[in-house]
């Protein structure tokens, strides 16, 4: 996987430890499939975009555009932010939804090529637009393009047709294949990913190659890794062990050995979300159960949060009613400015303390040190993590309660022996519960999407004016034509560059289309005093 570089310097900011970089998503459809794949794409994008809308705090998606390609490539959602944009969103989601399932089409070949390029370049006149004082996080954009066709030859159909075409601005390059059945991928339990570096790539980037499945909570748990921070620019915690635990691996004893780690939500915390009934005793708190992570989340790199492992625990020997706030995932890190080797051994040393805690059942103790911020006359208060292994390569960090945090407990033992009546009759009632070997909570819902998506749905004050409606009033539809209400590119685009005796063209439709908004933006200086702000910010 190539591991893109983000040209921002400096240290973090809070509001950028989570922020996604922008995303360009492609559909590319392709008949009889599209009829199976249809209504499972649409519900599981409606879902998640309730969710990303609903989050408050920092942003975690910045930009998104969604490119379509049927029998051509058409642009029917612009750059523009997530966050306050749900009912535009929601009007391209309904938009898929009536597209042709049935029948069929002759595709061009070149149709996905134009999308990543007039996608590519979109971006970039997007980036051009933004003043110096909204400069975006990120100056590198993410593609995605979802397919029903065999992944690997769409690889090496975009492998061919993007070979002259400059990817320096594309932090990643993504295909994702939607199986059409489970039965054609019972050879993997879980998502296949892989990359094309073949020595035959021509392009700057290797494609990544992913396998989902066709049903809607498969495509939700994809979207939602948007969510999660994926920025390789820096470890965000050192796990720090005692050296005498590792004399046979650590060369120097007087120096603890030092585990770089990256950060990872385990679970989305409820105080971040509107109406929810445990977001209700938060709400006054934009980041919610996540401050800690605010926290330990490194922000320079000079100085990173550390954990530091005081002592070992059997792991039966810890009750959960001492455990609060959400539970984090620490993983190997991932950061590029580490040299492979370094990346290696790290990654090797904590598969190896995962092994060696799992096989003695063993929990660690460790006691949190945040990054110095300078002298200071008070000493900060200290927080205290317990450390879980699992069989994956992951630890499970949750904070642990301290003495000053604790209210006495004066409960009596259990009693041996309860009442012969009272025990028969509570035992035959435990009988008849379904007994499950596990809990999945892919399988529990609380109807939280439909509560999120007509909480956004309700209208809010002034709605903002229309420049599409007025564009269709202005050009009404022909007496037989539908009438989609569709978005449209908000920045012109550029002219394609081509190869050398390759000459790609341009829908006229998509150029006159660019003409249109042109024409309404100028009309709307004149005659809005207050409007709908395009997506950089200007008016």
């Amino acid at each position: 996987m190539y591991h893109g570089r983000t040209t921002g310097k400096g240290p973090s900011t809070p509001s950028q430890i989570y922020q996604q970089p922008p995303r360009l998503l492609i559909v590319h459809i392709s008949l009889p499939s599209w009829a199976d794949i249809c209504s499972n794409l649409c519900e599981a994008m409606q879902n998640f975009f309730s969710l990303a809308c609903s989050l408050m705090g920092p942003s975690r998606m910045s930009l998104f555009s969604l490119y379509m390609v049927q029998n051509q490539h058409e642009c029917i959602l612009p750059f523009v932010q997530v966050k306050g944009n749900f009912a535009r969103l929601q009007t391209c989601i309904s938009e898929i939804r009536t597209l042709q399932r049935e029948g069929c089409f002759r595709p061009q070949g070149t149709s996905l090529q134009l999308a990543v390029e007039d996608g590519l370049q979109q971006f970039k006149q997007y980036s051009r637009h933004v003043t110096t004082g909204a400069a975006l996080t990120y100056t590198s954009l993410e593609i995605t393009i979802l397919t029903s066709q065999p992944g690997k030859e769409v690889v090496k159909q975009l492998e061919k047709g993007l070979k002259d075409t400059d990817l320096v601005r594309v932090r990643r390059l993504q295909v994702v294949e939607i199986t059409k059945e489970a039965l054609e991928c019972t050879d993997s339990a879980s998502p296949i990913e892989e990359s094309s570096n073949d020595e035959s790539s021509f392009l700057g980037t290797d494609i990544d190659l992913q396998t989902i499945d066709n049903d809607v909570v498969s495509m939700e748990v994809f979207f939602k890794a948007w969510l999660h921070n994926s920025g390789t620019d820096q470890e965000h915690i050192h796990l720090l062990l005692p050296s005498q635990s590792f004399s046979n691996i650590s060369r120097a004893r007087d120096k603890p050995m030092c585990l770089k780690c990256d950060l990872q939500e385990r679970l989305l915390s409820p105080s971040l979300l509107p109406g929810t009934a445990d977001g209700s005793l938060k709400m006054d708190d934009p980041k919610g159960d996540f401050s800690t992570l605010y926290q330990m989340a490194s922000q320079s790199s000079a100085s990173y949060y550390k954990l530091r492992v005081i002592k070992a625990l059997k792991s039966s020997g810890i009750c959960e009613s001492v455990t609060y706030g959400l539970p984090f995932i620490l993983r190997p890190t991932s950061c590029w400015q580490l040299d492979w080797d370094e990346l290696e051994t790290n990654q090797q040393h904590f598969h190896a303390l995962c092994h060696s805690l799992l096989k003695r059942e063993w929990l660690l103790l460790a006691k949190g040190e945040p990054p110095s911020r300078g002298h200071s006359l008070r000493e900060a208060a200290t927080t205290f993590y317990v450390i879980m292994p699992s069989r994956s390569p992951t630890l499970l960090v949750k904070a642990v309660a301290t003495r000053e945090l604790m209210l006495p407990s004066p409960f009596p033992p259990l009693p041996e022996n309860p009442p012969d009546d009272s025990l028969r009759i509570v035992e035959s009632l435990l009988d008849g519960l379904e007994l499950e070997p596990t809990y999945n909570p892919l399988q529990v819902w609380s109807h939280l999407y439909s509560h999120l998506s007509s909480t956004l749905a309700k209208p809010q004050g002034r709605l903002h004016p229309s420049w599409e409606s007025r564009a269709l009033r202005k050009h009404p539809c022909k007496p037989g034509q539908l009438q989609t209400n569709r978005v449209r590119a908000t920045v012109a685009p550029l002219p394609m560059t081509s190869a050398p005796g390759r000459a790609p063209k341009i829908p006229a439709a998509s150029k006159a289309s660019a003409e249109a908004f042109l024409q309404l933006s100028e009309e709307e200086e004149e005659t809005e005093g207050e409007g709908e702000e395009d997506p950089s910010g200007l008016k």
